[in-house]
């Protein structure tokens, strides 16, 4: 076992894609009473801290969700480990390779706070009857989960104690702000958070509280990078915390927060989101019919791609009516497969086959607009459609009407924030231009 060893003491094993590691959770997965899984149950003694940190990763990593008494047992007796950041590991592992009575038994015993209020933290649900709790931190997760399942009428207690609890939570728990946010947006109470927002950064002791919660709801509602954006100018004060930064940074990736208050937001120092762009790529090829004729020739019926698809059959279908063969690639294109490609083609293939292709080519491309992959190109689409898309305006209108963002997937809740926007300008757009095409 000296490779083990080794590996985990490297910190080998516990970085992504390594062979070490690969081999350390493929036989732990295989044989949880083999070599391994023991040596590594052993190793969580250690006297080097940072191993039995890296065990603590481990031990969780192998046992993928599923009861693991022996690594539950490991992880209870580190629970005391003299190492903050060991207890903090182990506390997930008892939570997630144990079961809920012994991870609780555990909290009730102890006192230390970082360890209880981890223990509180994955266990999730099973702690709401924890409102009473000596611990604020503990308390305020009880009440969170209390108040995610519970009726209107008791919302206003639970807010009361939340907010009572909230400063002094803080101290043991970490991102109370956006917590406490992503309870109101599952109960989809939008003005209370802006209400709370204001209380929140009124205080001192609690604007970074504030200003979390601030940027949670700028990450949920579209609404709200506007409603906050001159609470947060207004109580930046003279030094600008890094919770405060981080909540203008992602307010100021909204539009029409940037546009409604270009002028509060000039006067305070900080980091706007950066906006992406596509890359502009080569220059434009110019086609006629002849050129386009013989780049088609080139490529199969059945082709999958074509580069400048719009430019090579915009010049046929301005000369006069695909050939056969023509007319047969540019259906696969629109036809085939859902895509940028097929974005581009369908308004073609609606100049080809006339009117009557209408209802197909819109359904084909309604479903795709608040994709956020492909959503932006579907919408560019519509827009070269013009009066065409009239019927999908009911589409585009609910897409831009949204309170809540587009749920999307990406590294960064900032950069789903980013790509909600991006959709969003690009409905907008479509609208705007279906309608001015309508009216001339």
């Amino acid at each position: 076992m000296k490779w083990l060893d080794e590996a985990v003491s490297a910190g080998q094993a516990t970085t992504a894609a390594h062979p070490d590691r690969i081999a350390v959770l493929d036989a732990i997965r295989a044989d949880r009473a083999g070599p391994v899984a023991v040596r590594l149950l052993q190793l969580s003694r250690a006297d080097d801290a940072f191993v039995r940190r890296e065990v603590m990763d481990l031990l969780s990593s192998a046992g993928a969700g599923r009861p693991w008494p022996e690594a539950a047992e490991a992880a209870l007796a580190r629970l005391t480990d003299p190492d903050e950041e060991v207890r903090r590991r182990a506390a997930y592992l008892v939570v997630h390779a144990g079961s809920n009575d012994a991870a609780l038994r555990a909290l009730g015993q102890l006192t230390e706070p970082v360890v209880r209020t981890a223990l509180a933290e994955w266990l999730r649900g099973s702690v709401a009857h924890l409102q009473d709790d000596p611990l604020a931190s503990v308390r305020f997760l009880a009440r969170l989960e209390t108040l995610s399942v519970a009726p209107p009428q008791q919302w206003l207690p639970l807010d009361k104690a939340l907010l009572a609890d909230a400063r002094e939570a803080s101290r043991h728990l970490d991102g109370v702000g956006w917590r406490w946010g992503r309870v109101l947006y599952g109960l989809r109470r939008e003005r209370h958070v802006y209400a709370l927002v204001a209380r929140l950064l009124a205080d001192p002791a609690t604007r970074d509280i504030g200003a979390g919660l601030a940027r949670e709801a700028c990450h949920d509602w579209r609404a709200a990078p506007v409603e906050l954006l001159p609470l947060l100018v207004r109580h930046c004060g003279r030094g600008i915390s890094p919770a405060m930064a981080k909540a203008l940074t992602t307010a100021s990736i909204s539009e029409a927060a940037m546009h409604a208050h270009s002028a509060l937001i000039a006067e305070v120092p900080f980091t706007p989101y950066p906006k992406a762009r596509r890359p502009s790529g080569s220059p434009m090829p110019s086609y006629d019919s002849t050129t386009a004729a013989a780049v088609l020739q080139a490529k199969p019926v059945d082709t999958g791609r074509l580069h400048r698809a719009p430019e090579i059959f915009g010049a046929l279908l301005d000369a006069g009516p695909l050939t056969f063969r023509q007319a047969a690639q540019l259906y696969n294109l629109t036809f085939k497969r859902p895509g940028r490609m097929q974005a581009a083609c369908a308004p073609l293939w609606l100049r080809h086959a006339g009117p009557t292709v209408l209802p197909r080519i819109l359904a084909l491309m309604t479903p795709h607009l608040g994709d956020y992959a492909i959503g932006e190109y579907y919408s560019e689409g519509l827009a070269r459609m013009g009066r065409h898309a009239l019927p999908a305006l009911p589409s585009v209108t609910a897409l831009i009407d949204r309170r809540t963002r587009i749920p999307v997937n990406d590294s960064t809740r900032d950069g789903e924030t980013m790509l909600d926007e991006r959709l969003l300008a690009a409905a907008i757009e479509a609208r705007r231009a279906i309608l001015a095409d309508t009216v001339s």
